[in-house]
């Protein structure tokens, strides 16, 4: 419970004034980093890395060291539930996760259990282990973040039994058997609910729930299958621990659409954050949502794959758009998380990155000090 050295990020989630907009990174500890790979190698797998307290520890800190980011994401994967309700996970060499034992039929739907969070140990000892290595000389550097899969993101692995391009078979579920559906979501609702509040009480600091998959759905299927099952997780949410609040981030990837719905708080349970992909227009969005919730986003992550002059010219271009939008009387970049529009590909320059932040942090801190 040491003091934050840093806390700009906490405090633009809460729309509160900073010096300058936060800059943190989906995926910010990954393979694009040298050092991470030579951490998992010594880890021998993904899920090696994943379970060992130390290792986990020690990847999510990398980013820290090298770059001056305002927070840290506790290195974990969202298909952790999922392992811990007894699906088998596993990740072979050079492919994406695969379940052992998808829930496909209605006697699978039947059996399944939000899981025991004992077997899920090992991420709460990470997050122990992350906060007492983010203390320097009493003082803890920057906050640490928490996550989850959606309930709905959870089920299209759980019912594909891995990636997919199409959604075929979680979607034939949906539409010939929404009863099903609706039973695997109210599962993993109070799972992640479950799993986010045991984060929160081992020491993380703010929350995200990651809908990379809710964009998938159709208009008027996306509200009751994962918008309203977000809502649910944070019904049951911890909103505060340690003296002040937790803010929680909702990122749905291709959920510009319902922006408006998804910044909504239904029964006073809303995010404090609401995550933007690289296809929405920063500026209109702070037009649309108001006061409502901060804004987390959104740079294009294949930008990270230009030279530098134009990187930088794309985060001031970013940063301009939230500013003009800024209502009359509020700070031009009050309330913004600078933030890529999805994870950081595992092909991107480490020295880019390293302009990104450095640009970000500049630029923004001149709009604050105007």
């Amino acid at each position: 419970m040491a003091s934050l050295l840093n806390d700009r990020f906490l405090r633009a989630a809460l729309r509160q004034p900073t010096d300058a907009s936060p800059v943190w990174l989906m995926r910010q500890a990954g393979r694009y980093l040298p050092e991470y790979n030579a951490t998992r190698a010594r880890a021998g797998s993904f899920m090696g890395l994943a379970t060992n307290p130390s290792y986990a520890a020690e990847v999510t800190l990398q980013p820290l060291d090298r770059y001056p980011l305002d927070a840290a994401i506790l290195f974990s994967d969202i298909l952790t539930v999922p392992d811990a309700m007894g699906l088998g996970l596993s990740f072979a060499a050079g492919e994406g996760p695969k379940f052992a034992h998808p829930v496909r039929t209605e006697a699978d739907v039947a059996a399944l259990r939000t899981p025991d969070l004992n077997r899920l140990r090992y991420v709460f000892d990470a997050v122990v282990e992350i906060r007492r290595a983010l203390v320097q000389d009493g003082r803890q550097r920057v906050p640490l973040i928490g996550f989850s899969g959606s309930p709905w993101t959870l089920a299209c692995y759980m019912v594909e039994g891995a990636g997919s391009d199409d959604f075929r078979t979680v979607k034939t579920m949906l539409y010939s058997r929404p009863d099903l559906m609706h039973r695997i979501l109210e599962i993993n609702a109070d799972a992640v609910a479950a799993y986010l509040n045991a984060q929160v009480d081992a020491g993380a600091q703010a929350l995200m729930i990651f809908d990379t998959w809710g964009g998938t759905l159709a208009d008027g299927v996306y509200q009751p299958f994962s918008l309203a099952y977000m809502r649910c997780v944070l019904r049951q949410l911890k909103r505060e621990a340690e003296g002040r609040q937790v803010p929680v981030i909702v990122f749905t990837k291709g959920g510009g659409l319902w922006l408006e719905e998804i910044a909504d708080a239904q029964d006073g349970h809303g995010p404090d954050a609401v995550g933007l992909d690289w296809t929405v227009n920063l500026g209109a969005a702070r037009r649309r949502i108001g006061a409502r919730c901060a804004l987390q986003g959104n740079l294009d992550p294949n930008t990270l794959f230009a030279l530098a002059p134009a990187v930088r010219a794309e985060v001031r271009r970013l940063l301009d758009s939230y500013a003009a939008a800024a209502p009359a009387g509020e700070s031009p970049l009050l309330g913004h998380i600078f933030n890529l529009g999805h994870g950081i590909s595992q092909f991107t320059p480490p020295e880019i990155v390293a302009e990104l932040v450095d640009e970000a942090h500049i630029y923004s801190s001149k709009f604050l000090w105007a």
